[in-house]
């Protein structure tokens, strides 16, 4: 019944009615569903109570013991695991590096309640997923690790696996007369930038001629700018790793 074309939503709330009373959006389904990641798989995480949360073609389905009230929630018209539940289910089954986004996005949004996070570890004591989210919690400032595409995660791995100090992202710097940029990665020390450009965004002349008065304008405030290319990074990273140890060297 209805529109022949149903959206994502409309396909995330038809899961969570096919498996019954009770049941909730949760896991990778719930993450993208509160706005902290994209998904593109195509099964729906459901999870629900005993053997509600049996299998369903097209359906991930999570058994859950309890579901207290507080794990509950509507966002959208669609029943879903509260944040800090989703949060907890999602580092049973994501790497810690999904898990920091997630938690940076949360901060973003002005969604993230530490304490309830931290109430839900401690009501799922023996779950693999709440030793982890408290592992992250310990050590990640949530919010300090923004990126904004897969280019910049693949940056943030890069300097991590090359052993360079990690940066801080996502950096507005002002500048005079109210004005300002907002650097992908910034050593603030250093006052060195590096700044990630992918081909469908900074290819055209109009976009070079732009990135040309930026860099212009933030040396003349102080700031050195490395610009790396997407090809660079897969081809010559040994050389991407040399000119920004010079950077870092050099502002020292």
């Amino acid at each position: 019944m209805g529109h022949a074309i149903i959206s994502v939503k409309g396909r995330w709330l038809a899961a969570v009615m096919s498996c019954g009373p009770g049941a909730l959006l949760s896991h990778w389904s719930a993450a993208a569903l509160w706005g902290l990641l994209r998904t593109s798989r195509a099964a729906i995480d459901v999870t629900a109570l005993g053997r509600a949360g049996r299998k369903r073609r097209g359906i991930a389905a999570h058994r859950a013991d309890t579901l207290l009230p507080r794990d509950r929630t509507i966002r959208d018209g669609i029943p879903v695991t509260s944040l800090a539940r989703t949060l907890l289910d999602l580092a049973e089954v994501a790497n810690r590096r999904t898990l920091e986004r997630a938690l940076d996005r949360a901060e973003q949004l002005r969604l993230l309640d530490v304490k309830a996070v931290t109430e839900a570890i401690n009501r799922a004591q023996g779950r693999p997923g709440a030793a982890r989210l408290k592992a992250v919690l310990a050590t990640h400032t949530p919010g300090s690790t923004l990126t904004d595409s897969e280019f910049e995660e693949q940056f943030l791995l890069f300097a991590e696996v090359h052993g360079l100090p990690r940066p801080e992202t996502q950096v507005w710097i002002p500048l005079p007369g109210n004005d300002g940029y907002r650097a992908d990665f910034l050593w603030p020390a250093e006052r060195l930038i590096v700044e990630t450009d992918g081909a469908a965004t900074h290819g055209t002349r109009k976009a070079q001629a732009h990135d040309r008065r930026r860099d212009q304008r933030l040396l003349a405030a102080g700031f050195l700018t490395i610009r790396v290319a997407g090809e660079q990074l897969a081809q010559t990273p040994h050389e991407v790793e040399l000119a920004i140890r010079a950077g870092l060297a050099a502002r020292r």
